[in-house]
């Protein structure tokens, strides 16, 4: 079962007690005996400036090794290896299944390619980078920020009439992200209460705008 401490309130004769004990002895053994955790201890000894003594750290007690285990498998300082100068080849097909320099993957395509992405938008790639998610940007976040400029952090770009087919300057909207998931939430309810919650929005807008 693991222990448990409460706050320690050091007393003056305990801290009489670290300070003649804490250079000689275990820490482990020092909190086990004054009830206590050894990180406390060591916290304690710390703020009173004690160390362990040279002739602890140097005794078995200590815990601490010589430095000399295991010297007899180690490497010496100019051990040739036995692979040195040797390169690894691979075998079977290894040779012809390799990428060779500037070959693209065949699911590469050129800037200016354009695909739907699984959410269902017509997607363009912009860069190539080799990283899809910056690569690859929504038509419509492209055809506005073509009119409007770039789309500020915390908006996004939707269609008016929800149709991500219909790509056109027109149908296209910015709002916040807030706002996004409150259309987004409003679909499981009536429709006047829908109603009542896009002219919210509407008119939040034209506020901002002012």
């Amino acid at each position: 079962m693991k222990r448990t401490y409460t706050k320690k309130l050091w007393t003056q004769a305990e801290e009489t007690q670290l300070r003649e004990r804490y250079p000689h002895a275990r820490t482990a053994d020092l909190a086990e005996i004054m009830g206590c955790s050894a990180q406390r201890i060591y916290s304690k000894a710390g703020k009173m400036g004690l160390r362990k003594s040279a002739e602890f750290l140097d005794s078995p007690a200590s815990g601490r090794t010589t430095g000399r285990q295991g010297i007899g498998t180690r490497f010496i300082k100019g051990h040739p290896t036995w692979n040195k100068g040797t390169h690894f080849v691979a075998g079977g097909r290894s040779a012809q299944t390799r990428f060779k320099p500037g070959q693209m993957p065949k699911n590469w395509k050129p800037i200016g390619s354009e695909r739907i992405s699984k959410d269902g938008y017509l997607q363009r790639k912009m860069t190539d980078t080799g990283y899809p998610p910056k690569d690859w940007v929504g038509v419509h976040i492209v055809i506005w920020t073509q009119h409007h400029g770039p789309v500020p952090k915390g908006h996004a770009v939707v269609f008016k009439d929800g149709d991500k087919r219909h790509i056109a300057i027109n149908n296209l909207d910015m709002i916040s992200r807030r706002d996004l998931m409150l259309r987004n939430t409003i679909h499981h309810l009536p429709e006047d209460l829908k109603q009542v919650i896009r002219l919210n929005g509407v008119i939040k807008r034209k506020i901002n705008g002012k």
